[in-house]
């Protein structure tokens, strides 16, 4: 069985604001699931410890940066 914990206790393992952890669930980088009784946000803490293990190999974050650079020089030439 899974354990759950709250958006608030992700965001303090991660290091990142409950804010980025709403945008990555609607972005699909990281699923949240629902509180069957308040509908609150909950995260499977296997999923949190395999984001720590991303960030620490540095593949979100560079992912991250790379895409970001690429949409910056084809907007920059273009415009």
């Amino acid at each position: 069985m899974s354990k759950f914990i709250t958006i608030k206790d992700a965001s303090s393992i991660l290091g990142m604001s409950k804010i980025t952890l709403r945008n990555w669930d609607r972005s699909g980088k990281l699923k949240a699931h629902r509180h069957p009784f308040n509908n609150y946000r909950i995260y499977k803490l296997e999923d949190i410890e395999r984001i720590i293990e991303m960030i620490e190999n540095n593949e979100v974050v560079i992912k991250q940066k790379i895409d970001k650079i690429k949409k910056l020089k084809v907007i920059h030439l273009e415009g």
